[in-house]
């Protein structure tokens, strides 16, 4: 096995992973272990992508989902590919944030200059326009004080495919 990190300043984390084993041979190892009686996390396996949620009675708003893609390299290997992210609602519901925001600095932008040109009040604008990277700076410090939230819930699905990967 080939552990390969990316860098951990990301939002979402992500990794990748060369096994001497068949892609269907890894896919098989989630299969059983989700039927495994003793097995906690949610596992969903959709044509060699394999998405890890938390526990319902341990997820949060900030819970971590682990996607994992199984790619076939040769017949006896493999690489699988993670990434660590909030649940897809989660991460719409910022990106939307982030862009609206970008909209609306680019209008209040366009709408200060206009405002300054015809010699009008343009204050407000102006102030809308400074304080809009302010928000976006405060938005990405909330993803990242989500992340850590997570961190120990991103530990434990790391542990979980590991543990399965290796049986």
């Amino acid at each position: 096995m080939i552990d390969e990190k990316n860098s951990d300043i990301h939002l979402r984390p992500r990794f990748k992973m060369g096994f001497e084993e068949s892609q269907q041979k890894l896919i098989a190892k989630f299969q059983r272990n989700v039927k495994n009686a003793t097995c906690k996390y949610s596992v969903k396996d959709i044509d060699g992508h394999i998405v890890i949620d938390i526990p319902v009675d341990k997820n949060h708003f900030w819970s971590p989902q682990l996607h994992l893609e199984i790619e076939k390299i040769e017949e006896n290997k493999s690489i699988v590919k993670g990434l660590f992210g909030p649940k897809p609602q989660v991460w719409t519901f910022f990106m939307f944030i982030h862009f609206a925001m970008a909209f609306a600095f680019i209008g209040f932008s366009i709408i200060t200059y206009v405002k300054w040109t015809l010699k009008s009040d343009y204050k407000t604008a102006l102030m809308i326009t400074f304080a809009l990277p302010i928000l976006w700076v405060i938005m990405y410090f909330l993803g990242r004080i989500g992340k850590r939230r997570g961190h120990k819930q991103m530990d434990e699905l790391y542990g979980f495919m590991m543990e399965t990967l290796k049986s």
